[in-house]
């Protein structure tokens, strides 16, 4: 699933353009997201890739969803 993850002043926001979603990003399984799963306000639970080197944000990624909570 195409998903744009961007910096806001709130924390880590996750877009959605297909479901036209924006949510922040509120746990994740590494510090700085890439290489893990990372959950979302709503309970959804994306696989992230990984990075040798972070990619400048905002930044529109292939990512798979885990989880549909």
């Amino acid at each position: 699933m195409k998903i744009t993850v961007r910096d806001t002043t709130k924390g880590m926001e996750v877009y959605v353009a297909k479901k036209d979603l924006e949510e922040l990003i509120v746990e994740a399984e590494h510090p700085g997201i890439w290489g893990g799963w990372a959950r979302l306000t709503n309970g959804w639970v994306f696989d992230m890739p990984a990075y040798d080197t972070p990619p400048a944000l905002p930044v529109t990624i292939d990512a798979r969803r885990l989880s549909t909570e």
